[in-house]
């Protein structure tokens, strides 16, 4: 058997990629150690900041000119839409909050309507046994003058009835004796 294995062209990249790369990461070693390369890549950096700032500036310009949002200003709108979220949210909430307060004020309402009803209807019940009260108040003073009159007439008629006694015991007092008559068998 043979050991050999295939040509792998992809192994053969790989090698070379990693030595390539071994060879570019020391040549940027040796380049950044260099104080030169340091103060021009500074000054290079420095050169391309203000090329940066110089173009945001004329592109802000630009995008007045031409009205047209700028990236600071969809920023701006997306943080106010956020805060806008933030409120309405807020808001929404305290509407629940009233809604729920309101419908226990309603149940609330509605049990002292109902007790109000109740209250209501023994009021007119009260009142009308109050009538009737008054009527049979009427009724038996009414009643009880009637008796007082019957009493009076009793009272007369009591006194009366002792008049006729006395009068009656006077008059047999006053009566002579009858004559007991004797039947004698003759006739006439």
């Amino acid at each position: 058997m043979s050991t050999n294995r295939p040509y792998d062209p992809y192994d053969s990249f790989k090698k070379y990629s990693e030595l390539w790369e071994k060879q570019i990461n020391d040549f940027i070693f040796l380049w950044t150690n260099n104080s030169e390369f340091v103060n021009m890549f500074k000054l290079g950096t420095e050169a391309h900041s203000r090329y940066l700032e110089s173009l945001r500036k004329n592109q802000e310009t630009l995008a007045s000119l031409l009205n047209i949002p700028t990236k600071n200003d969809v920023a701006n709108v997306a943080s106010l839409t956020i805060q806008t979220e933030e409120k309405i949210e807020a808001l929404e909430e305290q509407i629940w909050d009233l809604q729920d307060s309101v419908r226990s004020q309603s149940k609330e309402i509605e049990s002292v309507v109902e007790v109000s009803k109740e209250i209501i209807k023994l009021t007119k019940q009260l009142k009308t046994e109050l009538v009737k009260s008054k009527k049979e108040q009427a009724d038996s003073s009414i009643l009880h003058a009637e008796l007082q009159e019957m009493k009076l007439e009793l009272i007369k008629l009591s006194s009366f009835k002792q008049e006729f006694e006395m009068l009656k015991d006077l008059i047999e007092k006053d009566k002579p004796a009858e004559p007991v008559l004797a039947s004698s068998g003759s006739s006439n």
